[in-house]
């Protein structure tokens, strides 16, 4: 018989101080993600944030709650979004998914939310029958230098003999590219570039709908899922990588006065824009964003922000090697959306729910 526990901010907390989440044959928490868990400042002393399952003392599974909320016409209606689900595969047949789900459901009245999701567990939320799929948000990939050697054999495992031939390709290609960005030239405008959300911005933010304010997303940025580090092979989620690292990013006019700020993500090479807020200068925006992307040597850019996407079409500084289009699909549960009002969109940016943390 499969049996459940949960844990609430205080219990995760003890569990995590005691190193008793270390026991098991896999990792049902990373000590950085749990501690990033207890300080999200949307969730409640009582929340449920981690929910274990076992089968005959053994942990046979886990899933990992992210709580949120929307605040409309005054009220606030709590939520959580499923920031983990994992089984493991010997113990499919007792349906400790299911039960998981099922137990997540209770715990929240079935208000979930969730996004960002593999094909598999998409199936299953699917044979659930409580989850529609609302608000898809159409996206870009943008790629400015080739990476072979990572996205090859990945796809393709035969391959993988391979690799040192893809990392001499790779090493040939992109230094035709280093050599071709020595030209990029630099903005001749001022902006800044912080380690966090300073209060100028924060200020200016205020003046733009939103789901999280400065303070949330500097508390995320302070306590982040992901650390600089090797990978801890008994955790299956996100948990280090080579680099990771948050940009906040302010342009200001000939008045010192800000015109947009955003936050950029980059890991290994990677970048997303989690955040954006402006004026509607996207020019100087997709400048300094070109700059970037060439002094960090960024291989892949992933923006959901519908309107910097645009303008990058029409833009002749961006200058991507290959593009692919991309959907973010978000699965919410009927009791959740029968909470909401009918014309109700919550405008979700590229970093909202747990978009941001990986």
């Amino acid at each position: 018989m499969i049996t459940l526990k949960t844990y609430n901010r205080r219990e995760l907390e003890d569990f995590i101080s005691s190193g008793a989440f270390r026991q098991y044959d896999f990792l049902p928490v990373t000590r950085h993600r749990a501690l990033s868990h207890i300080q999200n400042p949307k969730a409640a002393d009582g929340d449920t944030l981690l929910i274990l399952a076992f089968y005959e003392d053994k942990l046979i599974g886990y899933v990992g709650c992210f709580p949120d909320c929307f605040i409309i016409d005054g009220k606030e209606i709590r939520y959580a979004w499923l920031s983990t689900l994992y089984v493991n595969p010997e113990y499919r047949k007792k349906r400790p998914a299911k039960a998981l789900l099922k137990k997540v459901f209770e715990e929240y009245e079935g208000r979930i939310a969730i996004t960002e999701f593999t094909k598999e567990a998409e199936a299953l939320y699917n044979i659930m029958g409580v989850f529609e799929y609302v608000f898809p948000k159409e996206g870009k990939r943008y790629y400015f230098r080739t990476d072979a050697a990572k996205m090859i054999p990945e796809k393709k495992p035969g391959t993988q003999p391979l690799k040192p031939l893809f990392q001499i390709l790779d090493a040939a290609a992109n230094g035709v590219i280093s050599i071709k960005n020595l030209a990029a030239p630099k903005p001749d405008f001022k902006y800044e570039i912080l380690d966090h959300i300073d209060k100028e911005s924060a200020d200016f933010m205020n003046r733009f709908p939103g789901m999280r304010n400065a303070d949330e997303i500097n508390s995320f940025i302070e306590n982040p899922w992901v650390l600089e580090g090797k990978k801890d092979e008994k955790y299956l989620f996100s948990s280090f990588a080579d680099s990771f690292k948050y940009f906040w990013i302010k342009i200001l006019n000939k008045n010192n006065k800000i015109t947009s700020c955003f936050l950029l993500q980059l890991r290994d090479g990677y970048l997303k824009i989690p955040y954006l807020f402006t004026d509607g200068n996207f020019d100087e925006v997709i400048r300094v964003l070109h700059y970037f992307i060439v002094s960090h040597k960024v291989k892949g850019f992933t923006s959901y922000q519908t309107a910097l996407n645009k303008e990058i079409q029409q833009s002749k500084v961006f200058s991507p090697i290959y593009e692919r289009d991309f959907k973010r699909e978000y699965l919410f549960h009927k009791n959740l959306l029968e909470l909401l009002p009918g014309h109700f969109n919550p405008n979700y940016q590229d970093g909202d729910g747990d978009c941001m943390m990986t």
